[in-house]
């Protein structure tokens, strides 16, 4: 398996009666993979796992892997070790392809801690685990030594890097190039500079709604065309501006409603965009060309 290129970041369609639409999202993926991403994430930010009961978790994560053709990275992460052992030891047994581990949030641990939580992950399965920074979320940022020192965990492969800080996403890659280690873009405004550095491809928000040019984007990266790149990377950069007008996932759920891919409503405590925001958003999908005036 090779983890590299676009992997949207699934949004979860929920039913009125506040169920996991299955069929919308089975949909949804399908969507996706005949656009030709490389992969898919459920179960993480953007798909609202904060909300999700356990079970609700291991639910989409089974569906993921019985709708999928590309790599399946199941969010596994939790501030309780114990509980995000047993959803990547689920994930592992329903066939995933690797597990994305969130940094734990709220409790702040100390450096041991991190170390502790990620290793007693990592040795509890035999899937790749993928590391996942964002300070933003979280209050901890896994410096470059640290991740480095984590990259010396045989199972641990790689690491999602959203802490917005290229010199530091620059160390990271400095420190790891001999190591057998991946790192990539977990923000889409910085997709390009990212991957100049070293990085293999984006955990994307905006590839729910743009796939197409998401993929040809980070093609042209791939291909050495830097003047294709730049052109696509301003294309692509209002809609991304717009996917974070409010925060994630409000808008990109709001956005695949308007564009006709399966959504429902967002889970308590997100609620819905208001009015002013909402018509930018439809601004930016319109200039964009995914749906009418």
């Amino acid at each position: 398996m090779e983890i590299r290129g676009v992997i949207p970041a699934l949004i979860t369609p929920f039913t009125p009666d506040n169920r996991i639409d299955e069929i919308g999202f089975r949909e949804n993926v399908k969507y996706l993979i005949e656009h030709g991403v490389s992969g898919i994430v459920p179960c993480g930010t953007t798909g609202e796992s904060a909300t999700m009961a356990l079970e609700e978790h291991k639910q989409i994560i089974d569906i993921a892997v019985d709708s999928s053709t590309v790599p399946v990275i199941a969010g596994t992460g939790s501030n309780n070790t114990r509980e995000a052992i047993e959803l990547t030891r689920h994930a592992a047994d329903a066939g995933a392809d690797a597990a994305l581990l969130i940094t734990p949030y709220y409790n702040k641990p100390n450096r041991n801690g991190i170390i502790a939580h990620f290793g007693a992950i990592a040795s509890a399965v035999d899937i790749p685990v993928i590391l996942y920074n964002i300070k933003s979320r979280t209050g901890i940022n896994l410096d470059p030594e640290l991740i480095a020192e984590l990259a010396d965990i045989p199972t641990i492969i790689g690491v999602k890097e959203a802490s917005g800080d290229l010199e530091q996403i620059s160390r990271v890659i400095e420190l790891t190039q001999d190591k057998d280690f991946i790192v990539i873009s977990g923000d889409d405004a910085l997709t390009l500079p990212i991957m100049s550095l070293g990085g293999v491809g984006v955990v994307s928000v905006v590839a729910n709604i743009a796939p197409a040019k998401t993929v040809a984007f980070v093609n042209a990266i791939m291909n050495n065309n830097p003047d294709e790149a730049r052109r696509l990377h301003y294309q692509l950069a209002p809609l991304v501006r717009a996917m974070f007008i409010e925060t994630n996932p409000i808008p990109v759920k709001t956005a695949a409603g308007m564009i006709g891919l399966a959504n429902g409503h967002l889970r308590l405590p997100l609620a819905p965009m208001d009015s002013q925001n909402e018509q930018k958003l439809r601004s930016a999908l319109v200039a964009a060309g995914l749906i009418g005036k």
